[in-house]
C-alpha cells in the first residue's frame, strides 16, 4: 500500500538540511583539463606526482641540522645522514651559526645552498617562513615535522591552511606537518620478490608492518603523511600503484583529505591490479574523535567510507595484525587457479573446527570426488574422513606418505588453496610436515598456507623452515589466515572484471538537467508536486495524479484517475504529512474526496502550513516498498542510498550506500548489501519484484546526484513501490531539499 512517512536515509540527512539552509562550503580545488572533468566539474583522472626524487633524492638540505648533545634535532640529523648515505644523496646541513654538523660544512641559509636540492627536511618549529625561501631555490619536495597545526583545533587549522597555501604558491610538494622520520628508515635490501609499500598517518601504527622484514617480507617505501597539508595518502597510493616492485599497498588511515582524490587513487590501483589493504579509523564516534585530535583529519561517515572502499576494491581490515598478514599474502601470492579451499590436518577436531570457520568466512570447501578420496585412502586409514577437511590421523606425516597426500590434494583441479593448521609443535612429526609443505609449495602454482599455532614461535620448524620459504604463506592465527585468503580471492575476482566507472562517467549534462535545474529553489524544500516533476524530468515513473485547488476539481480528478484514489496535501513546508493527518488512502467516492479536500484545508489553516494544492493520486497497492535517495557526505559529496522503504526505513534502518560514479554492477551489489534483500525475490507467496526497474531508478537517481549535486542537499524517494517483475517501479512520494 501507499506509504507517506519519510524516514532519514543516513545520519548525514540532518547535516544535509543544515547545509541547505546555511553557508555553502567550497569544495576541494579541481585540477586537470576540461575534458578530464565529469558533468559536476569533478576530476575523472588522478594527478599522480612523480615521487621518485622524494624517495631517492640526489641532494638533501637539512634545515635546522644539529650535532649538539641532548638535542632532538641531533638524533634526527644523524638518521637523515645515515639514510642519505644509503640512497647515495649529497647532504647540505643548513644552520645560521654552526660552521659544521657532524663534520659536514654548514650552509648559513637556504639562499646560500650550493646547488638545487631535491628534498628539504625542515627540523624547525615554524616551517612557514622557510617555504618561500625554498621556492626561490626551486626545491622539489619538503618535509615539515613540526606539530601544533590542524590537530590542535581551529587556530592550528588556520596555520596549516597558510602553510598549504605557501607550498602551493611555491610549486614544491610538502609532506606533513606533524609527520616523522619513517620515510627515512633502513629498508633491508637483501630481500627479493614483490614488496609492500606502506602509508601511515601515525608512524607508530606502521611499526608492525615494517617489522615484516624480519620475517623475510620485503618493504620498499614508507610514507608517513601526517596532517596532509599538501601531499596526501591518495598521492602515494597512485604513485605506489605504478612502481613495478610493489605487490601490495598497506595503509593506516585516520582520515581522508579529499574523498574524490582517494577514489581516483584506488581506481588507479584497481586498474593495475595492485591490492590496497587499509585500516581506517572512525568506525566509532570515539575513534573518529581521537583521530581528529591526532592528525586533524575528517574521518567521514563510516558507512560511506566502507562502501567507497568496497566499490574500488580496497580491502578494509580492522587490526594491525590483519593488515600485516593480508598485505603480505596479497603482495606475494600468485593469482588463484581455483576457488576451492582444502583443509588438511593431523586432527579431526582441528580440521572440523577450521572448516567451520572457513565456511563462516565465506570460503568454499568443495567435497573431494570419490576417486580422489580413494587415492587419499591409500595413505590414510579408511576410518578417517578425507572428503574435505582431510584428517590424516597424524602418523602419515612422519614418512613418505605425508608428501604424497599433500601432492594429491594440490593436484585436485577444484582446489586452489591448501590450508594446514598446526596447532602446536610435535617434533619430529611437525618438522617433517612443514618441510613437506615447503617443498610441495616450491613445485606448485597453488597457494599453500600454514597456521603455526604455537605461542612460542621460536621453534626451528617455524623460524627456519616456514619463515625461510617465499612460497608458503605462514600465519599465527586461523582467523587471520582465513580472512587473508578470502581477501586474496576477492581481490583477484574483483580485478578480473573491473571496469573503471570514471571511464563511463557523464561529461556533459543530460537533456533533463536544464528542466530539472529550473525547479530548484535554493535553500528551500520542494513541495511533493514539484519534487515529482523533478523525478519525471529524469524519467522516474510517478503515479497518475493531479494537483487541484478546489473540491470540485478534486472530484473531477478522482473520476479521471479512477477509484480508489489517494489524497495528499502538497506544500514546500510539509515533510511528514501523515503525522499532520494530511494523507488519506483508499477513497472510493466523490463525497469522500470532497470531504477530504475540505478537511485538509482546515488542518493546514490550523497548523499554519501553506499549501500549493491537494494531490489526487492513483493508488498503487501491490509491491515492495523501497527508499532511494541522495545525501551529501563531507568527504565524498553526493552519495546514493537505497533500502527498505515506507515506515521500515526508520524502524529497521536497512539501507546501503554507494558513491557516484558507479555502474549497474554496483547498483546490484548495493541491493545485495541489504539484510532484507530476499523481499525482492518474493516471500510468502508474493511474486518476485522488478529488480531491474529498481536498479534503473538507482542509476537515474545517481545521474541526478552527479548533475544536481550542487543544487540538492537531500532527496528521498519514499516509498518507491517496486512492482512485480516486468511491471516497473513507481515513486509514490518524494522529498527534495535544495542547497
Amino acid at each position: 500500500m501507499l506509504g507517506s512517512t519519510h524516514g532519514t536515509l543516513t545520519t548525514d540527512s540532518r547535516r544535509a538540511r543544515v547545509i541547505a539552509c546555511g553557508e555553502r562550503r567550497p569544495g576541494p580545488a579541481v585540477h586537470g583539463r576540461v575534458d578530464d572533468l565529469d558533468v559536476g566539474g569533478r576530476p575523472l583522472h588522478a594527478d599522480v606526482p612523480d615521487l621518485s626524487r622524494f624517495f631517492r633524492p640526489q641532494s638533501v638540505a637539512v634545515i635546522g641540522a644539529s650535532d649538539a648533545a641532548g638535542r632532538p634535532n641531533t638524533g634526527m640529523t644523524r638518521q637523515l645522514l645515515d639514510w642519505a648515505e644509503r640512497v647515495g644523496a649529497r647532504v647540505h646541513p643548513v644552520h645560521p651559526t654552526r660552521p659544521a654538523v657532524f663534520g659536514i660544512p654548514c650552509t648559513p641559509s637556504v639562499a646560500a645552498l650550493p646547488e638545487q636540492v631535491d628534498l628539504a627536511v625542515l627540523l624547525i618549529a615554524d616551517p612557514l617562513p622557510v617555504i618561500g625561501e625554498l621556492a626561490e631555490t626551486k626545491v622539489k619536495f619538503a618535509v615539515a615535522f613540526a606539530s601544533g597545526f590542524a590537530e590542535t583545533g581551529e587556530a592550528g587549522a588556520a596555520a596549516q591552511r597558510r602553510l598549504a597555501d605557501a607550498a602551493h604558491r611555491s610549486g614544491l610538494r610538502l609532506l606533513g606537518p606533524n609527520t616523522n622520520l619513517n620515510a627515512f628508515e633502513h629498508f633491508r635490501d637483501d630481500l627479493t620478490g614483490p614488496a609492500i609499500a606502506l602509508i601511515t598517518q601515525s608512524g607508530h601504527q606502521g611499526r608492525p608492518v615494517f617489522a615484516l622484514q624480519e620475517l623475510g617480507i620485503r618493504l620498499t617505501h614508507w610514507a608517513p603523511t601526517g596532517n596532509e597539508a599538501d601531499l596526501e595518502s591518495a598521492d602515494f597510493i597512485s604513485w605506489f600503484a605504478e612502481q613495478p616492485e610493489v605487490g601490495a599497498i598497506a595503509a593506516y588511515l585516520e582520515g581522508l583529505k579529499d574523498g574524490r582524490a582517494f577514489l581516483l587513487a584506488a581506481d588507479r590501483a584497481a586498474r593495475r591490479g595492485v591490492p590496497v589493504v587499509a585500516v581506517k579509523v572512525g568506525r566509532t564516534e570515539t575513534g573518529a574523535r581521537t583521530a581528529a585530535s591526532h592528525t586533524g583529519k575528517l574521518t567521514g561517515a563510516d558507512d560511506v567510507v566502507d562502501a567507497a572502499m568496497r566499490q574500488y576494491g580496497v580491502i578494509r581490515v580492522d587490526a594491525l595484525d590483519e593488515l600485516q598478514d593480508t598485505a603480505a599474502l596479497l603482495a606475494r601470492a600468485r593469482p588463484p587457479l581455483a576457488e576451492g579451499v582444502a583443509v588438511y590436518s593431523i586432527s579431526g577436531g582441528t580440521g572440523a573446527h577450521v572448516a567451520d570457520l572457513a565456511t563462516a568466512a565465506g570460503l568454499t570447501l568443495p567435497a573431494l570426488c570419490a576417486a580422489k578420496q580413494a587415492e587419499l585412502h591409500q595413505w590414510i586409514p579408511e576410518y578417517l574422513g578425507v572428503a574435505n577437511p582431510v584428517d590424516n590421523g597424524g602418523h602419515p606425516v612422519g614418512d613418505a606418505r605425508g608428501r604424497k597426500i599433500i601432492d594429491a590434494l594440490l593436484a585436485d583441479p577444484s582446489i586452489g588453496t591448501l590450508i594446514c593448521p598446526v596447532t602446536g609443535p610435535f617434533p619430529p612429526l611437525s618438522d617433517r610436515l612443514v618441510r613437506d609443505l615447503v617443498d610441495a609449495a616450491e613445485e606448485t602454482d597453488k597457494l599453500v598456507c600454514v597456521v603455526w599455532g604455537s605461542p612460542v614461535g621460536t621453534e626451528p620448524a617455524y623460524r627456519d623452515v616456514l619463515l625461510g620459504s617465499s612460497r608458503v604463506a605462514t600465519f599465527r592465527t586461523v582467523g587471520n589466515c582465513l580472512r587473508a585468503v578470502r581477501a586474496w580471492l576477492d581481490h583477484h575476482r574483483f580485478t578480473a572484471s573491473y571496469r573503471s566507472p570514471f571511464d563511463e562517467a557523464p561529461r556533459t549534462p543530460s537533456p533533463s538537467f536544464r528542466k530539472a535545474a529550473a525547479l530548484m529553489s535554493p535553500g528551500r524544500q520542494l513541495s511533493e508536486h514539484a519534487a515529482k516533476q523533478l523525478l519525471r524530468a529524469y524519467g522516474i515513473r510517478v503515479p497518475r495524479e493531479q494537483l487541484v485547488t478546489s473540491a470540485a476539481a478534486a472530484v473531477r480528478a478522482a473520476a479521471q484517475i479512477g477509484y480508489p484514489v489517494v489524497m495528499k496535501a502538497s506544500g514546500d513546508r510539509l515533510a511528514h504529512k501523515t503525522e499532520l493527518g494530511l494523507v488519506r488512502i483508499g477513497l472510493t467516492s466523490a463525497s469522500q474526496v470532497r470531504d477530504t479536500y475540505r478537511e485538509f484545508n482546515d488542518i493546514a489553516r490550523y497548523e499554519g502550513v501553506p499549501l500549493d494544492g491537494i494531490l489526487v493520486c492513483q493508488m498503487v497497492e501491490r509491491g515492495v516498498e523501497m527508499v532511494v535517495g541522495v545525501t551529501h557526505d563531507g568527504l565524498f559529496g553526493p552519495t546514493v542510498t537505497a533500502g527498505l522503504g515506507g515506515v521500515l526505513v526508520e524502524v529497521l534502518r536497512d539501507t546501503a550506500v554507494r558513491v557516484p560514479p558507479f555502474g549497474e554492477d554496483q547498483a546490484h551489489a548495493l541491493l545485495g548489501d541489504l539484510r532484507g534483500r530476499a523481499l525482492l525475490d518474493g516471500v510468502r507467496g508474493r511474486p518476485p519484484a522488478d529488480v531491474d526497474a529498481l536498479v534503473e531508478v538507482i542509476l537515474r537517481v545517481q545521474r541526478m546526484a552527479l548533475e544536481l549535486g550542487d543544487h540538492i542537499a537531500e532527496l528521498d524517494i519514499n516509498p518507491l513501490m517496486v512492482l512485480p517483475r516486468g511491471q516497473g517501479a513507481v515513486a509514490l512520494d518524494a522529498l527534495v531539499v535544495c542547497r
